[in-house]
């Protein structure tokens, strides 16, 4: 009896002793996973602020402010528009070069901070970014993130272990005579620059394509109208040249607030005094700036107005929204004029790009001018967003400019974008349905209008109801009537004459 209790107790004890090596070899293999991967072993580093000490993994370049956004700003779940990471990087270069123009930072550290800032807008480092594009703070984060990511950066260039800030210093040195308050807003306007030009040259190419329709159109006759009912006659080209006038004027409106927003704050640190900022250094970050970027940066003539304010944000914004508004009649326009094909207008066929339903066979949507009507309904949402954020500056800063750089920068995207795809794959591959262009002229009674000079309002009023009732075209009525020859008629009703000011003689 007690030989079995023996053996089975030894049992216990066996399989209890490789229970507990298996769940060692399990724990071992956790930690295998979790610090080593294809790349090593990952080795952490401390770093501290007046909060406390974290550990930060020793392979990247941002540090203990950044990985503390991380966990506090998970919002929008989106990383810092990669254009903005190089505006900004612009920003500390022009910061560090006039810092050492000054003398107050040693070349042997401005040097590689400098180099780690041409490394950030060549291209490099922009997985570094991690932090939320929304943030409170007034974009402390996004500033310290730069800061961390050039220091280690640089401090590495010099062949220093990553966090040894004692050495080279995100606050003491990438952020010296700067704060987040003058860097950020700067860094802003820098990368509203970029992307205005590149919105710029999609209008471009939009008027350009719209005045090649205009010329190519400038015979095709159609039936012009208001209220969306028939009017007066109109040419296919004028409308184009309309259409291409109207966007020329949004280029006009982006030029005024681009010129606007190259008036900047930098030097006036916390609240636009300039405390820690040397005269000189003011004046020198305004021209290396404008060296960099290959633009004309000025620095503001009141530096606190420029520092609270963030009025000309919304002027940028509101230039997008009216282009956008311009651009979601166009595109409707369109809409409205290829509508059918056979129970719509038809004026216009438009480039077939996909089909249009899942259940109706052979319909084919006009999806090009849809997705340009919703990029610059997003474009006016971002608007609005924006104008709350510039209403909600208190005394001496504004701490809403993450979300309206977030909204412009993105509204920016979404319109360029949506303006070349209208381009690409829309206006391009257009063709005007000339016969059904005519046909509805033919059709209406709106060109009476025209012979109002020739046979008076009562005559033509009496036409037009004569037309109205009996469906038959006016310019059939006339000649039975033989109110006009046919050559009269077609003089008076010619493209030519009823296209421009004037009476037909």
């Amino acid at each position: 009896m007690w030989m079995k209790v023996w053996e089975k107790n030894k049992c216990y004890l066996f399989f209890s002793k490789y229970y507990l090596f298996f769940c060692f070899v399990v724990y071992c293999i956790q930690l295998l996973i979790k610090y080593v991967g294809g790349k090593g072993e990952i080795t952490m580093r401390k770093e501290h602020d007046f909060l406390g000490e974290l550990e930060v993994p020793d392979e990247v370049y941002y540090g203990v402010q950044t990985m503390r956004a991380v966990e506090n700003f998970n919002i929008t779940g989106q990383k810092l528009d990669p254009d903005f990471i190089v505006a900004l990087a612009k920003v500390k270069k022009a910061a560090a070069l006039a810092n050492m123009d000054t003398g107050r930072l040693r070349r042997e550290i401005g040097d590689v901070l400098v180099q780690a800032a041409d490394e950030i807008i060549a291209g490099g480092l922009i997985d570094q970014f991690p932090v939320d594009p929304i943030q409170g703070g007034a974009g402390t984060s996004i500033n310290m993130n730069m800061n961390e990511v050039l220091c280690n950066r640089a401090l590495e260039l010099r062949g220093e272990a990553k966090g040894r800030y004692d050495i080279i210093s995100p606050n003491n040195h990438a952020n010296m005579a700067q704060s987040t308050n003058d860097a950020f807003p700067t860094g802003i306007k820098v990368c509203l620059s970029k992307k205005g030009d590149d919105f710029l040259a999609a209008l471009e190419r939009l008027a350009t394509e719209l005045e090649k329709k205009a010329t190519a159109y400038r015979g095709i006759l159609k039936m012009g109208r208001t209220h969306l009912q028939d009017a007066v006659p109109i040419t296919l080209g004028q409308e184009m040249g309309a259409y291409a006038s109207a966007v020329r004027r949004c280029m006009k409106r982006t030029r005024i607030v681009q010129r606007a927003i190259h008036t900047i704050n930098m030097g006036g640190t916390a609240v636009g005094t300039g405390l820690n900022a040397e005269p000189a250094y003011i004046k020198a970050v305004a021209k290396r700036l404008s060296e960099i970027t290959g633009e004309t940066y000025r620095t503001s003539q009141n530096i606190i107005d420029a520092t609270n304010n963030t009025d000309a944000f919304a002027d940028f914004s509101s230039a997008l929204k009216n282009a956008a508004l311009v651009l979601i009649k166009m595109s409707n326009d369109f809409r409205l004029m290829a509508s059918g094909p056979r129970c719509g207008l038809n004026e216009l066929h438009l480039p077939m790009r996909q089909p249009g339903s899942s259940i109706m066979p052979g319909k084919v949507n006009p999806v090009i001018a849809e997705v340009l009507d919703q990029a610059c309904y997003q474009v006016i949402a971002g608007d609005l967003a924006v104008t709350l954020g510039v209403e909600n500056g208190q005394f001496e800063l504004n701490v809403m400019e993450p979300v309206m750089a977030f909204n412009m920068f993105n509204s920016l995207n979404y319109i360029t974008r949506a303006v070349n795809t209208f381009v690409d794959k829309l206006l391009i591959g257009l063709e005007p349905n000339v016969e059904q262009c005519q046909k509805w002229l033919d059709n209406s009674v709106g060109i009476v209008t025209a012979l109002l000079p020739h046979i008076g309002y009562e005559k033509s009023a009496e036409l037009a109801k004569e037309a109205y009732t009996t469906g038959k075209p006016i310019r059939e009525i006339i000649l039975d009537r033989g109110i006009l020859t046919k050559k009269e008629l077609s003089h008076i009703l010619s493209p030519r004459q009823m296209t421009r000011p004037g009476i037909a003689e």
